[in-house]
């Protein structure tokens, strides 16, 4: 057996063929390092990009329940507990009982959340600055708009669909955008 050659993977399975150059796992990479780099600059603050979209969605819509902020941010409502869970034993956000039904929880954030955010705010703006620092000026417009057209067209199939009628403000959505059930996950 020695001086055989090892078998070389035909062109169309090497792993750029097979894998780097395919969207899906392009995405599923900026994903991991859009993470990294936002808990990078924001290491000192101790939040992790969820609980930071969680806070603001609940500073931009006071009062919004667990259900909305789910929904306005694209979380699923089950992790989301523990989201609200662990800003409010941080401090970030209170719970109170909603005004309208008593099952429900309001969620505000609190004056220390608030501070949070003022002072997060440049760190984020980092964060987002150096995803997209590879790409010229007219890249980064043309990008984040096939992005946005992207995250739209596929919102209805996705695991945990946004449903603009849910944002509180919003205009209810037309009747081909509402989000369709989903099959069940093979997960």
């Amino acid at each position: 057996m020695m001086g055989r050659k090892p078998k070389t993977a035909p062109e169309s399975l090497e792993i750029e063929h097979a894998l780097h150059r395919k969207p899906g796992y392009l995405i599923r990479r900026l994903q991991q390092m859009a993470v990294s780099i936002f808990l990078e600059e924001t290491e000192r603050f101790d939040i992790t990009p969820v609980q930071y979209a969680t806070l603001a969605a609940v500073n931009v819509y006071p009062g919004i329940d667990q259900l909305r902020v789910a929904n306005a941010i694209g979380f699923d409502r089950t992790t989301i507990s523990g989201v609200i869970d662990r800003l409010e034993a941080k401090g970030f956000l209170q719970r109170l009982p909603s005004k309208v039904d008593r099952r429900a929880k309001e969620l505000l954030t609190t004056p220390a959340g608030r501070k949070l955010l003022q002072a997060i705010e440049d760190s984020t703006n980092r964060v987002q600055a150096r995803i997209l620092a590879p790409l010229p000026a007219a890249e980064k417009k043309a990008f984040l708009q096939s992005l946005e057209r992207l995250v739209l067209f596929h919102n209805s199939g996705s695991r945990v669909p946004v449903n603009r009628d849910l944002i509180p403000g919003s205009e209810p959505a037309s009747s081909n955008s509402a989000p369709r059930k989903r099959k069940p996950s093979k997960r």
